[in-house]
C-alpha cells in the first residue's frame, strides 16, 4: 500500500518509532506543532512542496484536508507506473510507501481515512511497551514496575518522571479531553466516573446496567463510550467461546485495559507494595497477561484470536488463543511464583482440543509442572507464542 497508517494510543512511542526507522531520507513532520498545523489546512499543496515524500506525519487528524491531496498524489503516481513496478514484499512496500501517518485519535483517523484513502492505505498498531520489551532492553528491569509504571516509554526512559503525576496528565489531556471532545461525549463527569469504575472491574465480567446504574446513564450510553476506548486501543473485550457463533457472540465479554498502568492509576493506586498486597492484584496482573497476548499478536501482525471459556458447572479457563490454523493454546494467569499448583485440562462439553494448559505465572523459571500442565513467566510469554502459533 502507498500510504502506511500506525494506530496507537498517544505517547506510546508512535512518532520515536517513525523517527528511527525512516533514517535520514524521510522528512519527519508533526501536526502538534500548531504553525506546521495552520499551513497544512490553509494549503495542503503547498505543505507537500515543503515537506514532499517520503514523508511521516504525525497526528495527520489536525489536518482533514492532507487526506484529499494524499489521494490525489496517490492516484497519480499509481497511473504514472501502472504495469511497470515489479511484485515487491509487502514489508518492503511498507518501508518505501511514500506517506507514513500517524494519529492518537482513532475515531478522527479512522473516519478521514475511510472517506479519502480506502483502499489505498495499511495499518499497524503500536501498543505500549511489553513485558518482554522490558525485559530485553532494560537489564534491572522487575515486574513490579509494569503494575505502576505500566509501558509507557517516557516512565522508563526519564526513570526521574513520577508515574501518578505523569498518568494523572495522561487521563485529564487524553482520556478526559481528547477523546470526550472527539467522540461528542456530552457528561464528561459520567463519563469519568465510568472510567474509575471500569478500571476497578478489569478482568471481570462486563455488566453495562450495572456501570449504567453508578454513572446516572443509561445502558447505551456505556456501550457507547465502551466502544470508543475501545477503538481507540485504551480498553480489550474478550468473548466467551463457544462452539456455537450465535451463542459465543451473545456471552458476556470481560473487560481489560490494555496497559496495566492506566488502570491502576484509575483504580487510585500511588503505590506499588499496596497494590501488590490488595485483592486487585491477580485481576491487574490478568491484565497484564492480556495485555502481553494482545501486544505480541499486533506488534508481529499475528492473524490470532482470543477468548476466555466458561462451563455451565463453572469451569473456566482465561485465554484461549487459536492461531490462523485453528490450533489452540489454552493459558491460565496465576500471580504466584514457587509452589505453583498444576491445572488439568478441562472436560467440559466443547472445549477445543489442546495439548496442554500453560500456567503464566509472575515469576519463576519455565518448568513442566504435569505432562499436561507447564508453567511459564509472563516474561518468557510472548516467545512461547510466537514459537508454538502461527
Amino acid at each position: 500500500m502507498p500510504v502506511q497508517i500506525i494506530r496507537g494510543l498517544r505517547q506510546c512511542g508512535k512518532s520515536s518509532l517513525l523517527a528511527q526507522l525512516g533514517g535520514s531520507d524521510r522528512r519527519h513532520v508533526t501536526l502538534d506543532d500548531l504553525r506546521l498545523r495552520q499551513a497544512a489546512n490553509a494549503d495542503p499543496a503547498l505543505f507537500f512542496s515543503q515537506n514532499p515524500p517520503p514523508v511521516t506525519i504525525d497526528e495527520i487528524q489536525h489536518a482533514p484536508v492532507l487526506f484529499q491531496e494524499i489521494k490525489l498524489r496517490v492516484d497519480a503516481a499509481r497511473a504514472k507506473r501502472r504495469g511497470q513496478e515489479p511484485n515487491r514484499s509487502d514489508r518492503s512496500a511498507a518501508v518505501d510507501s511514500p506517506f507514513w501517518l500517524t494519529g492518537s485519535n482513532q475515531i478522527l483517523l479512522e473516519k478521514f481515512v475511510q472517506e479519502s484513502l480506502a483502499g489505498r492505505a495499511g495499518y499497524h498498531i503500536l501498543h505500549t511497551l511489553s513485558v518482554a520489551e522490558l525485559c530485553r532492553s532494560l537489564p534491572n528491569f522487575s515486574l513490579p514496575e509494569a503494575f505502576f509504571r505500566g509501558g509507557w516509554p517516557e516512565l522508563y526512559v526519564t526513570p526521574t518522571l513520577e508515574p501518578v503525576r505523569y498518568l494523572n496528565d495522561y487521563i485529564l489531556t487524553y482520556l478526559e479531553k481528547d477523546i470526550v471532545q472527539s467522540a461528542g461525549i456530552q457528561k464528561s463527569q459520567s463519563f469519568e466516573k465510568a472510567l474509575g469504575l471500569l478500571a476497578a472491574r478489569t478482568a471481570c465480567l462486563f455488566n453495562a446496567s450495572e456501570i449504567a446504574a453508578a454513572c446516572g446513564v443509561k445502558s447505551v450510553t456505556i456501550q457507547e463510550w465502551t466502544s470508543v476506548l475501545e477503538r481507540n486501543l485504551v480498553m480489550f473485550f474478550l468473548h466467551g467461546y463457544h462452539t456455537n457463533l450465535n451463542k459465543r457472540l451473545i456471552k458476556a465479554p470481560k473487560v481489560y485495559f490494555l496497559d496495566v498502568g492506566l488502570a491502576s492509576r484509575l483504580q487510585g493506586w500511588s503505590a506499588i507494595q499496596p497494590l501488590l498486597n490488595s485483592p486487585q492484584a491477580g485481576f491487574l496482573f490478568e491484565t497484564l497477561v492480556l495485555a502481553e497476548i494482545v501486544k505480541t499478536k499486533d506488534h508481529f501482525a499475528r492473524q490470532w484470536s482470543l477468548y476466555y471459556w466458561r462451563s455451565k458447572e463453572g469451569e473456566e479457563m482465561d485465554f484461549l488463543v487459536f492461531d490462523r490454523h485453528n490450533k489452540c493454546l489454552v493459558l491460565e494467569a496465576k500471580m504466584a511464583i514457587q509452589s505453583v499448583v498444576p491445572v488439568s485440562m478441562p472436560k467440559g462439553r466443547g472445549f477445543p482440543e489442546s495439548g496442554e494448559v500453560v500456567l503464566v505465572t509472575f515469576g519463576g523459571e519455565k518448568q513442566r509442572l504435569t505432562p499436561t500442565c507447564l508453567q511459564i513467566p509472563l516474561q518468557n510469554l510472548a516467545d512461547h507464542l510466537l514459537e508454538n502459533l502461527s
